[in-house]
């Protein structure tokens, strides 16, 4: 009973540390945390997140068994008008004194012919819930230093509401101030080093 005890964790060590030589992590200066929202109805705004980190634990030969952990520092948040971006971090939007964070973990992923869909658990203002998304992976290969580097590329839609960012205003001649659907956009370079 020993043996196969002994023989039982050196092989969970052994595939742990596997799972180990492939963390990538997210090169920030290559990588881009966007979103998108109509203001108004008839227009977009745009914006990102200037703080985050973030790791992707890849299986080269099973894109499948890999995972991702995403955090997001939530007063980070940048549309380039500071007046906006202050209103975005109160308690009207994102209340960043109290929830600092804005994370994902990813739970599962799954061949969609010639990409992937990943399923995970976005949390946000203190809510958690499950969301799915096409994602393209491109890599691994070799940048000119000898690291290993990955990228992933991916376009979600969610509704604000779902997560507590409710504040908005009624517009002359109907619609609201601020849209409820937010495009998010993520294009991520990850490095092993």
């Amino acid at each position: 009973m020993r043996k196969i005890i002994a023989a039982s964790l050196m092989i969970f060590s052994l595939a742990a540390m596997v799972r180990a030589d492939n963390v990538y992590t997210f090169d920030t200066d290559h990588t881009s945390i966007g979103f998108a929202i109509k203001h108004m109805v008839i227009s977009t705004v745009r914006g990102r997140y200037n703080s985050f980190s973030g790791s992707i634990v890849l299986d080269e030969k099973a894109p499948v068994n890999s995972s991702v952990k995403v955090v997001i520092k939530a007063a980070s948040i940048d549309t380039g008008i500071l007046k906006r971006d202050e209103h975005l971090r109160s308690a009207d939007f994102f209340d960043v004194m109290k929830y600092p964070d804005i994370t994902f973990v990813s739970k599962k992923i799954e061949k969609r012919g010639s990409s992937y869909e990943m399923t995970g658990t976005l949390t946000m203002k203190g809510v958690s819930k499950d969301v799915s998304f096409p994602f393209s992976l491109s890599g691994p290969m070799k940048d000119p230093w000898g690291n290993s580097r990955v990228g992933a590329e991916a376009t979600l839609v969610i509704n604000r509401l779902d997560y507590g960012v409710a504040w908005n205003k009624a517009i002359e001649g109907g619609g609201l101030m601020v849209g409820n659907d937010v495009k998010i956009e993520l294009s991520v370079e990850g490095v092993k080093k």
